[in-house]
């Protein structure tokens, strides 16, 4: 499998697409690469509409044109959000952050250590840590991408063939483009899934799978390298 950025994702619409430049594995974007990027880019300011009753760090927080921030919604930073996003009630968005255009970032869900490019739906209860998003990627409510391992070790790729690894303690999930997740699945660190994928609800998911592939209670298999 190609981990390369451009096997997952069309960066030629978004903002950010620097941040990619001359990574050879998507996942190394992530960690001190995306802080670094996040507070070299990052210019304060709030060109949206942020209603009574948000929070936000205000010299810490880039909101594009467009967006709505609603009360009860919580912003510390750094973080970059772009154009006509929704940042819906009691939404939770911490540290080096950045969210393309037309995102929606709904009730009750984390972002935290993330890149969402454009398009990108997580509109109820999501938890989505030290991950990458692609275009036009739907999390259904409740979808956790998890970041960490229990016993807090190193976060490895496994893709059936060989044990990859990242360098990172706190790496979540990397979602090609289109990739649809239904409500209440969970991925394991350190997972990736190619262009269109899609989980089916209330899965649990761990390993590497190539574009389109569908993952279900009857078709999915565990990938594990020891």
């Amino acid at each position: 499998m190609n981990y390369n950025p451009i096997e997952f994702l069309d960066l030629d619409s978004f903002e950010h697409a620097s941040l990619f430049g001359g990574a050879n594995a998507v996942w190394e974007v992530l960690g001190d690469r995306l802080a670094q990027y996040v507070r070299a880019h990052l210019q304060p300011g709030m060109q949206g509409r942020v209603m009574d009753g948000a929070w936000l760090a205000a010299n810490d927080v880039f909101i594009g044109e467009g967006t709505i921030v609603e009360p009860g919604a919580m912003i510390r930073g750094p973080a970059i959000i772009g154009r006509n996003c929704e940042i819906r009630h009691t939404a939770y968005i911490r540290e080096n952050v950045i969210v393309g255009d037309n995102c929606i970032v709904g009730h009750a869900t984390e972002l935290k250590g993330c890149v969402l490019l454009n398009h990108v739906e997580a509109g109820h209860f999501a938890y989505v840590g030290d991950s990458i998003i692609g275009s036009r990627c739907m999390l259904g409510a409740g979808t956790k991408l998890a970041n960490f391992k229990i016993d807090g070790s190193e976060v490895f790729v496994l893709d059936g063939r060989s044990r990859l690894a990242t360098g990172l303690t706190k790496f979540g999930a990397v979602l090609g483009d289109g990739c649809k997740f239904g409500c209440n699945s969970v991925s394991h660190p350190g997972s990736l899934f190619g262009r269109g994928c899609i989980v089916m609800p209330g899965i649990a998911v761990r390993g590497c799978f190539p574009a389109g592939t569908r993952i279900g209670t009857r078709t999915y298999t565990e990938t594990v390298v020891t």
